[in-house]
């Protein structure tokens, strides 16, 4: 299971103490079921969090819409999407773009997981 960047809402971007917050309000969930071929897409709240930031670019200001962007958590880069389940220690950085805003936003730091909030809505099935 992954969180799909691309289309994704969030609502709000927050640093309080060296702790950023993005705040998606509907994230874009697919799934692929064990066994099959067949994947679907669900939506659900939730926050990514990186602690321990070093380094952030200008905060823009929500709601924002995603247009994709990289997720690098120590050696690995997820681009476009956001693994399920995910937290780390060690080098933690975001990189995303979002509609209507021409640079993108670039945080750095030194933790990160994403803590998923409410119950899962179905939306479809990918064929």
């Amino acid at each position: 299971m992954s969180i799909e960047l691309k289309g994704s809402e969030i609502s709000s971007i927050d640093l309080k103490d060296g702790c950023l917050s993005l705040h998606f309000s509907r994230a874009y969930l697919v799934k692929t079921m064990t066994g099959s071929t067949e994947r679907t897409r669900w939506q659900q709240a939730g926050n990514l969090v990186i602690e321990g930031v070093e380094e952030t670019s200008t905060i823009p200001s929500g709601p924002l819409v995603c247009r994709g962007g990289d997720i690098e958590e120590n050696i690995f880069t997820y681009r476009d999407m956001i693994p399920i389940p995910l937290e780390s220690r060690g080098h933690a950085r975001c990189v995303l773009s979002f509609e209507g805003v021409e640079d993108p936003f670039v945080a750095q730091g030194t933790a990160i997981r994403l803590d998923m909030r409410e119950t899962p809505k179905y939306i479809e099935h990918l064929r």
